[in-house]
């Protein structure tokens, strides 16, 4: 909330080290009694915004790569399909390797996300996440050598494991940095990178199909080789391109043994601006360690079951389209060439980019209604799942219901990690961020495991050749879908009813209890929609 008066006179360094003691925790006070200074809220949208163009850019380029890695297996099923250079043919795959496959990969993710967010929340989480994008190029390179069924299979496996934690890696960063209500924008801003990465990936395999049997590699491994050497590249970057969480002002950041051997990078916010965002987002400041009883408190919380389930639903037919979409593409009409699958497949994640861009800003600003901002788009994606299924006869009207269910996947996803990151910081802090947001990533792609296995290919009835191809797969991605839309509105009742306040049995490393809630420059503002108001920040 903005002050009508001066600026208040800022702390010097020394009286910020004197009540920090130089260790980041006030010793006279405790954090929740410390008197909050109020700056004005030009001065405070500034801070985000310098914020923005250190995180943001590095956060986009890194998930447009991991997601390009991620997913190109999809394209290189059709790439040089009318030559037998497809990846189906030359490995001489077949529907249920291929599906197999796929599921691996998030059987893997599954099993790995919370530990890994856990690893990271525990050490440098600018270190953490360049170690998961230098190990995701490199196992993506390896897809080049790809030669039978098992060696696909487990690559497919080690991909899952080492990019486990990255997508709630960053969710849980950005919470070091921004307050929860604002992290659905920064969210929706670096997740369009997926989107533009599923139209790169479309389009410049049209490119990589041109380079086939160049240097005696087919197309699709050219595509491996280069997107896996550039991912290498970027994570090395990284170390110096992301600041670390950010220090109180005056105090000195402490390294560990094994940090010392690695290069060093410029602090987040310096000067005044830190002073600034220190007096706005005290909560993060004043962390500390976690133990296994606050980990045990936070997986008992009935509040994160009904966010599973909405992840599980639109998750799931978000990798459904996105793995599966060229391939419905080529059933609708089967005369496309490769390089039209391609083209075509494009379009469908530019409709998820503008609904991400329109959408998730107005979340934030509305934050208290993010469910129904959810529900709205999953009912998007339901029409158009039902215009692919029913249009039988008008392809380009399927095709448009393909596009229908880019537009609805767009803001979904960030809409449903920024809810959990409002949840579970309020009422468990940083253990909480960290747990809540793998578990509702990891849990929630047992939906992608669903689409990738058991659905279109991997469902040999439904992928067999004719007028009703993949239509028992449609009528399944509906239905969890309506799970998701049900799941929503649950955890609407059920915050009603038993609310959400900071939980009481917070434990510190120490044993001892405390559910004393830090408040601090954005949690007042918190209290209130920022609506339409101040539309330009």
């Amino acid at each position: 909330m903005a002050s009508n008066d001066p600026d208040p006179p800022s702390p010097t360094t020394a009286d910020l080290k004197a009540g920090l003691g130089g260790t980041g925790h006030i010793n006279t006070i405790s954090p929740a009694q410390e008197p909050i200074q109020d700056y004005p809220i030009e001065r405070v949208e500034q801070v985000y915004r310098k914020l923005d163009l250190r995180i943001i850019p590095a956060f986009w380029v890194l998930y447009f790569l991991n997601s390009a890695i991620r997913s190109n297996i999809g394209i290189a099923q059709t790439m040089n399909a009318s030559v037998k250079h497809d990846l189906v043919s030359v490995l001489g795959l077949t529907p249920k390797d291929v599906s197999t496959a796929l599921a691996l990969f998030y059987v893997a993710y599954v099993l790995f996300d919370l530990p890994s967010n856990l690893i990271m929340s525990r050490l440098s989480p600018r270190v953490w996440m360049a170690r998961i994008v230098i190990a995701v190029g490199i196992i993506g390179t390896c897809f080049t050598a790809v030669n039978d069924a098992w060696s696909l299979k487990l690559l497919r496996f080690l991909l899952g494991v080492v990019i486990a934690g990255m997508w709630p890696g960053m969710a849980y960063y950005l919470t070091l940095f921004y307050p929860p209500s604002r992290t659905g924008k920064r969210i929706g801003m670096y997740f369009t990178a997926a989107q533009v990465s599923a139209a790169v990936v479309g389009l410049v395999s049209a490119g990589f199909q041109q380079m086939d049997g160049v240097g005696g590699l087919v197309g699709f491994r050219w595509m491996f080789l280069i997107y896996g050497l550039l991912g290498v590249i970027l994570g090395v970057g990284l170390l110096w391109w992301l600041p670390d969480r950010p220090l109180a002002p005056g105090e000195v950041r402490q390294k560990s043994w094994w940090m010392k051997w690695l290069p060093p990078s410029p602090e987040a916010l310096v000067g005044e601006d830190a002073k600034v965002h220190y007096h706005d987002l005290r909560r993060v400041y004043h962390a500390r360690p976690w133990s296994l009883k606050d980990l045990w408190f936070v997986l008992l919380d009935w509040r994160l079951w009904p966010l599973v389930l909405m992840y599980f639903g639109v998750v799931g037919v978000g990798i459904g389209t996105q793995l599966y979409g060229s391939v419905i593409i080529a059933s609708i009409n089967p005369s496309f060439t490769g390089v039209q699958v391609s083209l075509l497949f494009a379009p469908i994640w530019i409709m998820d980019l503008i609904a991400i861009l329109l959408v998730t800003p107005i979340s934030d600003r509305f934050h208290k209604y993010r469910p129904l901002f959810f529900s709205a788009a999953v009912c998007v994606q339901i029409a158009g799942l039902l215009t692919v299924t029913f249009a039988l006869d008008n392809q380009w009207g399927r095709y448009g219901g393909l596009l229908l269910i880019g537009f609805g996947l767009g803001p979904t996803v960030p809409i449903c990690m920024a809810w959990t990151n409002e949840i579970f910081q309020k009422r468990h802090r940083e253990v909480g961020v960290a747990t809540a947001s793998a578990l509702v990533s990891g849990l929630g792609n047992l939906g992608s495991i669903v689409t990738t296995y058991a659905l279109y290919t991997g469902w040999p009835e439904d992928s067999a050749p004719g007028r009703y191809r993949y239509r028992k797969s449609n009528f399944v991605m509906i239905g969890i879908l309506c799970m998701s839309i049900a799941s929503s509105f649950v955890m609407i009742a059920l915050l009603k009813v038993f609310g959400n306040e900071p939980s009481n049995k917070i434990a510190g490393s120490d044993g001892n209890d405390s559910g004393e809630e830090i408040l601090d420059g954005a949690a007042r503002r918190e209290v209130h929609q920022r609506g339409f108001s101040r539309m330009i920040k």
